[in-house]
């Protein structure tokens, strides 16, 4: 259950900042793929990749978990 709320939470902020999933993941470094696994809940997302997707999409860890 946690892995949809992250994946949710991570789609529902890339797509208020208006970022498809390839730029999210060229601004994170991470493959467009485990991006999209992630948004459906089909991946565990480690810290240290949750904390590039955090900063990609401009916002704090904080604030992430906020709504969760």
């Amino acid at each position: 259950m946690i892995r949809q709320k992250v994946g949710n939470r991570i789609k529902e902020l890339r797509i208020s900042a208006g970022l498809s999933q390839e730029k999210l993941a060229l601004a994170a470094n991470l493959d467009r793929t485990y991006i999209a696994s992630v948004e459906h809940g089909k991946r565990n997302v480690s810290i240290v990749n949750l904390e590039k997707i955090v900063i990609a999409l401009n916002c704090t860890l904080s604030d992430f978990f906020r709504d969760i």
